[in-house]
């Protein structure tokens, strides 16, 4: 794979951990192509996983 493409996965599951740790809803997914929405989505469930096991404050 190169180092283009991995970045760019990279960063697909980096904003979508974010917004999981934020709580926002995995329907706002920004990505159509199938490889970086699997990467998004993949870092929107990790961060649901923190949370629920309360990594992440909710209310403060």
């Amino acid at each position: 794979m190169k180092r283009q493409k991995r970045d760019r996965l990279e960063r697909a599951h980096a904003q979508g951990y974010r917004a999981g740790v934020t709580g926002r809803s995995k329907e706002i997914c920004p990505y159509q192509n199938l490889d970086a929405r699997s990467e998004w989505l993949g870092g929107w469930r990790a961060a649901m996983e923190d949370r629920n096991i309360g990594l992440f404050n909710k209310g403060t």
